[in-house]
């Protein structure tokens, strides 16, 4: 966990313990934990911030350093004092803090409802303002959108040349912390078999059975795995990616349609067996990453994956129509 996020949690939770929050309108409760003296953000502005957002019991719903994404957003006008847009004028260019939005006032004031099943009376978000682009007070609409479209592809940029940068370094981190003695292929796919299967192994268009769990290479700020998808039940919900409607246990997938990293490292085993793959962002998601599974430009992956069975096809294999959810499909092609 970097520096400033472990002052930034241990300030929440000691600040958050002796429950000096400040009160605001609309409902809203706030903790500044840093102040670092610039100008609030107002109406018009462009931000860009990390955040974590949370249930009233604690529950994380979501975390932008646990995906490296931060977001960036225009602050609209405020629909009723106390929302969203209004308690980030509170707050600058440096400032960390933690707020609480009431729910119901949220509902009432914005003819939204309330998210289905829930019972809590607030949402919480612990919020770091990276960057403030404060739009003039006669500057033309206009030429504001063009500065700021500039600024932030810039800063997009330069973040994606870091993320590229860090790659090599996050691998062998992983692999050093894990105490893993792997094995390279050409194309720079790193694997462990644990347990190699059967002599016969899956062929192009065969279809795999596979129990499959897949993580960063870092860890969340909690120090937890930073999974992102799996096959197993109790992973997803002890991971907080459980899904309903999802189906759990072996998951079908048809060798030669996946990301290349985990069709080349299938091929290396036979059923029954078990491999960890660490997968490079090439053989995975590249410089455009993956971000509504959590996955950010030049991120390396691991899977540890069983083969539990295979499936000759009955027919020739064809190309798949389109893309499934699954983590595991092929990137969208360039």
């Amino acid at each position: 966990m970097k520096k400033g996020l472990v002052i930034l949690f241990a300030a929440t939770l000691g600040l958050a313990a002796c429950n000096n929050y400040k009160k605001g309108p609309g409902g809203l409760s706030y903790i500044i934990h840093k102040d670092a003296g610039g100008a609030k953000i107002k109406e018009g502005d462009i931000v860009k911030l990390n955040f974590i957002q949370k249930s009233e019991k604690d529950s994380v719903m979501f975390n932008t350093w646990d995906m490296d994404q931060p977001q960036v957003f225009p602050v609209a006008k405020k629909v009723y004092a106390g929302d969203m847009n209004d308690v980030l004028t509170l707050f600058g260019e440096g400032d960390s803090a933690t707020f609480k939005l009431d729910l119901d006032t949220m509902a009432a004031r914005s003819g939204q409802p309330k998210p289905p099943g829930t019972k809590d009376k607030y949402i919480v978000f612990t919020v770091k303002i990276e960057k403030v682009l404060a739009k003039g007070a006669n500057e033309a609409d206009s030429t504001f959108q063009n500065k700021a479209r500039t600024f932030f592809e810039n800063d997009y940029k330069a973040s994606i040349e870091k993320k590229k940068g860090a790659e090599a370094g996050k691998i062998k981190k992983y692999i050093a912390d894990n105490n893993l003695k792997t094995t390279t292929t050409a194309s720079g796919l790193q694997y462990v078999i644990s347990k190699p299967g059967d002599a016969v192994k899956p062929a192009l268009g065969d279809t795999m059975m596979v129990n499959y769990t897949g993580k960063l290479t870092t860890k969340k700020s909690d120090g937890k795995d930073n999974i992102f998808d799996t096959s197993d039940e109790k992973i997803a919900k002890e991971s907080g990616k459980h899904n309903a409607m999802a189906q759990y246990g072996p998951r079908p997938i048809t060798l030669g349609r996946a990301i290349p990293g985990f069709d080349e490292g299938l091929q290396l085993i036979g059923k029954g067996g078990k491999i960890t793959l660490i997968i490079p962002s090439n053989l995975a998601y590249g410089e455009g990453g993956m971000p509504q599974g959590g996955i950010s430009p030049f991120s390396p992956l691991v899977f540890e994956v069983e083969l539990s069975d295979i499936k000759k096809p009955a027919v020739a294999p064809v190309a798949a129509p389109g893309a499934t959810i699954s983590p595991i499909t092929p990137a969208p092609a360039k």
